[in-house]
């Protein structure tokens, strides 16, 4: 049984040590023999370092680590071409100063290692001197090789006075490619989010970017069938549960997995939120607040073509952020008014429990814990919803006052609504928010088992309408469920339910709750069990 190559994005050190290998070097032969200039953006611990590693090693000639993969038989090993590595991917770098250190360093090594003195000392003329001088040196164009390309940017994405000069910085790096291009011959940089051709590649027009090209939408991650590679560990597997937890991710082809979370969960056998755990969402909190942004929209955003593509210090977008970090992914591509949209929702169970849970914990000023959670569920389960109106009751007196006053979002439906999605999200129920019918939108729809809750949310203060229940019964939110099947109009299946797939719903209840800013609680809270 080979190992796994868990966090080990060296190329030479996988095949050399026998660690398990998925082979993408025939998307690297076709990726090489097409064009010179690529971007790629894919979410942090998506294999992006390990695949520019196989690029430097093919290119520098390296046949015997080839031996038994596709490039060994097609890829001309005769010719050897110097390779420019730039990793921006160790450290955290905070300012311009240690961010032109750390570029001189890479040059000053990589010049060492080569026996080549530099003569100059921006880093704009040190990279053009040692493309000139590799090439010199081995009579053959130059390969560069960008990983992490944005990360100084993103170290300082809530700063954006710094971010736009680590931005600066970048830009006049990246521009020695262009002057440079007659010296080169392939480039390839990956990074976390797409910033701007204008902002960050001036004047590289001519770059390919395959982040959304069905042609390489597995590129990184791991394929269904990719999977057989670890058939010797894979005998006990529910393979259901597994995509159910780490599958989902779509970039326009094959829905592909989280490598990083296959190979711990291969390790240990258990289900836990490994790749979420290794970041910090905390500038997403920070744009949630500042925008008064509803996590609930989460489950389902729509954004142009346009808006996916890009974005720049000066403009953050919190779903396209979401999307190119890893925590939401594309549903669905749709054509309107001949313009393409992507909708996107979570990818996969753990990034939903995860990111709602964190939320949740933001949003209350960290109320929640287990005991909570348990006693939600069996609320459900046994359909004594008198009981969920004390539990609510209960949560929301806890959160101190004080956190009402520095939190933008309380006072808005929105909050109160979110606290609720947030808590079912976080158990990995079927949540529906604002599930449109013929004639509205329930504000959220929860499905356990083959019980329905359907719930509408009021804050007494913004509205003089009637009651939250009436509302639901006037509108007939839950006509579309009496003769539904469990599963119906999912995007992925659901964790924590017991029913199959087309079974029928059984139990309908109604459940009206209503919130007074003022009082910062719940001031009414009513429901009905209609089948």
């Amino acid at each position: 049984m080979k190992k796994l190559p868990n966090g080990i994005q060296t190329f030479s050190r996988i095949i050399e040590e026998d660690f398990y290998y998925i082979d993408k070097t025939e998307i690297l032969h076709k990726l090489t023999q097409s064009g010179t200039y690529y971007f790629l953006s894919r979410p942090r611990r998506f294999g992006k370092s390990l695949f520019l590693d196989t690029l430097k090693e093919a290119y520098s000639g390296n046949q015997n680590l080839f031996k038994g993969l596709f490039l060994d038989k097609n890829w001309d090993w005769s010719v050897k071409h110097p390779v420019i590595k730039i990793d921006f991917g160790g450290g955290v770098h905070k300012n311009p100063i240690t961010l032109e250190q750390y570029i001189r360093e890479i040059f000053n090594e990589i010049a060492k290692q080569e026996s080549i003195k530099l003569q100059n000392e921006s880093i704009g003329g040190i990279f053009r001197e040692l493309i000139l001088e590799l090439e010199i040196k081995y009579l053959s164009k130059v390969v560069v090789l960008v990983d992490e390309y944005d990360k100084p940017i993103l170290d300082n994405i809530t700063e954006s006075a710094k971010a736009k000069e680590m931005r600066d910085i970048l830009r006049n790096l990246y521009s020695v490619i262009k002057i440079s291009d007659a010296h080169i011959k392939f480039v390839f940089i990956t990074g976390v989010s797409k910033f701007s051709k204008v902002n960050l590649f001036s004047g590289l027009n001519n770059i390919e970017d395959i982040t959304l090209n069905p042609e390489y939408s597995s590129i990184c991650g791991y394929t269904e069938s990719e999977l057989i590679v670890f058939q010797d560990r894979m005998e006990d597997v529910n393979r259901d549960e597994l995509r159910l937890w780490y599958n989902g991710y779509n970039f326009l082809g094959d829905k592909v997995y989280n490598p990083y979370d296959i190979l711990l969960y291969l390790k240990s056998k258990q289900f836990k939120n490994y790749w979420f755990e290794t970041g910090n969402p905390t500038f997403l909190l920070d744009l949630i607040e500042k925008n008064q942004y509803n996590p609930i929209d989460i489950e389902r955003v729509v954004v142009s073509e346009e808006e996916l593509g890009s974005f720049d210090v000066d403009e953050i977008k919190l779903e396209v952020l979401l999307f190119q970090t890893g925590y939401l992914t594309i549903l669905e591509k749709r054509l309107v008014l001949a313009r393409t949209q992507y909708i996107l929702t979570y990818p996969n169970q753990e990034i939903k429990l995860s990111l709602t849970a964190v939320i949740l914990n933001f949003l209350t000023k960290d109320n929640r814990n287990a005991d909570k959670e348990y006693e939600l569920y069996t609320i459900l389960v046994s359909g004594e919803l008198s009981k969920l109106k004390a539990l609510f009751f209960a949560f929301f007196a806890s959160i101190p006052h004080d956190w009402y006053r520095k939190n933008q979002l309380a006072g808005y439906e929105a909050y109160y609504a979110s606290i609720f999605y947030c808590y079912f999200a976080a158990l990995g129920l079927d949540v529906r928010p604002e599930d449109h019918t013929n004639v509205g939108q329930a504000d959220l729809v929860v499905i356990l088992e083959n019980k329905v809750f359907v719930f509408e949310f009021k804050v007494i203060e913004l509205t003089n309408m009637g009651s939250a229940l009436d509302q639901i019964k006037e509108k007939k939110y839950y006509e579309k469920y009496l003769s539904s099947q469990v599963g119906d109009g999912q995007a992925y299946p659901q964790r924590g339910t017991n029913h199959k797939q087309g079974d029928k719903i059984k139990e309908i209840y109604l459940i009206g709750v209503e919130f007074s800013k003022l009082e910062r609680n719940i001031t009414n809270f009513e429901w009905e069990k209609i089948l």
